[in-house]
């Protein structure tokens, strides 16, 4: 029986030491997922690909579509970005910043893109988490219509939504002694087992 093949692309929470790593997994939530899903079933694990890469926004995911998904056809693709595409709007770079509106369009093209060319993957979208670990920063203020966006696609083509960023948010009104980032964006060990256990508990 041939292994199914998991792909998670996104930024750099996806990535996280990918490119330092001999199995290309990184030390992530992919990574933590990878781990379960061996324990789980010894003699069935999936083969897991890490496609994501630090400082992308979903600009950079369809620069790069064919090659890093298209092409390699998973059996499951879950997708997660929108982080950098408002941090470059708190930074005041104001260099190449993605609003809403192109947010979404370019993410539906994404979305039916797959669809179309590979009708029987199971695609998976994860929402943005957070943007420091204040509930209500400017960075999670900014990132609600995001959010929103990712849940208005997942009900419009009837996919699997995993709600890492409303995960992070109920953790956060607990006010945790383990902190879920190293910076507010990256994820602390902490952050990233969070991830993959909303993930985990999703699929």
């Amino acid at each position: 029986m041939e292994r199914e093949r998991y792909l998670f692309i996104g930024d750099s929470i996806t990535e996280w030491g990918r490119f330092e790593d001999e199995e290309g997994l990184g030390n992530n939530y992919v990574r933590n997922i990878r781990d379960h899903l061996a324990l789980e079933k010894p003699n069935q694990i999936p083969e897991i690909i890490n496609r994501g890469i630090g400082g992308n926004r979903v600009t950079d995911l369809v620069a790069r579509w064919q090659t890093d998904v298209i092409e390699l056809a998973p059996n499951q693709l879950s997708i997660s970005i929108g982080i950098n595409d408002v941090w470059r709007q708190i930074d005041d770079s104001n260099i190449d910043q993605v609003m809403p509106e192109q947010f979404e369009e370019l993410y539906r093209d994404l979305i039916k893109q797959t669809n179309e060319k590979l009708p029987n993957t199971r695609i998976i979208l994860m929402e943005p988490t957070v943007i420091e670990e204040q509930r209500d920063s400017k960075g999670n203020q900014l990132l609600k219509p995001y959010v929103e966006i990712v849940n208005k696609l997942a009900k419009e083509f009837r996919l699997t939504i995993v709600p890492t960023h409303q995960a992070f948010i109920d953790y956060l009104s607990k006010v945790p002694d383990c902190p879920l980032t190293i910076d507010g964006v990256h994820m602390s060990s902490t952050g990233n087992a969070l991830m993959a256990k909303t993930w985990l508990d999703t699929i």
